[in-house]
């Protein structure tokens, strides 16, 4: 396998769930300050011009939530997606969340020109940013977090995305103070050896 990345992107969720896995891959940088993601070489591997893009064998996968799931049903003794129904429809139903409405929340203090045109749209989309932001914030707080983790006691994917997601909150301007829950969460992900690992890598910074 070969993951490649971009440091403090969706797709250091990626890298923690390999490093949970304990699954062997490679790690390759893709540096957005110089627009690799935008290069021929990179659009032949994603057209979509993302990160993360993770190589198996001969085939490209994409798309974090479903990377998370895959890399989760490699390692069924390692329990990191429920098998119950209910606990992976909860599951899901927080990583649909954080892929269609948190991570678009933060995506438009900087990706504007996704939705619109102008520069007094970019600017608009910006300074609304700490509000959608927080309101999410405060959703995840008091209808996501059965405890120490999703599921409550129990470990699994969904914690990973939404820790990777909380960690761009105080960049956008959210009081993370202000939620109590939110916080454990991280705590408990930090004292984990993977997150531990991305960040000696340089994936977490």
């Amino acid at each position: 396998m070969q993951l490649f990345y971009a440091p403090n992107t969706i797709s250091m969720s990626v890298a923690i769930a390999l490093q949970e896995a304990g699954l062997g891959h490679e790690l390759t940088c893709v540096d957005f300050t110089k627009a690799e993601q935008s290069s021929e070489t990179y659009l032949a591997k994603n057209p979509k011009g993302r990160v993360p893009t993770l190589i198996v064998g001969d085939k490209a996968l994409t798309e974090t939530g479903a990377l998370l799931e895959y890399i989760a049903a490699l390692v069924p003794e390692k329990k990191l997606a429920p098998t119950d129904p209910s606990q992976a429809f909860k599951m899901r139903s927080v990583m649909f969340y954080l892929a269609s409405t948190m991570h678009v929340n933060h995506a438009h203090k900087m990706r504007g020109s996704r939705w619109a045109d102008s520069q007094t749209s970019y600017d608009d989309m910006t300074s609304k940013v700490p509000q959608t932001m927080a309101v999410s914030a405060s959703y995840i707080e008091e209808e996501c977090l059965e405890g120490q983790f999703v599921l409550g006691e129990n470990f699994c994917i969904a914690d990973i995305y939404l820790f990777n997601v909380c960690t761009w909150l105080a960049g956008d301007g959210v009081e993370v103070k202000n939620y109590p829950k939110l916080i454990a969460h991280m705590t408990a992900m930090e004292d984990r050896a993977s997150v531990k690992k991305i960040r000696e890598l340089g994936i977490l910074t």
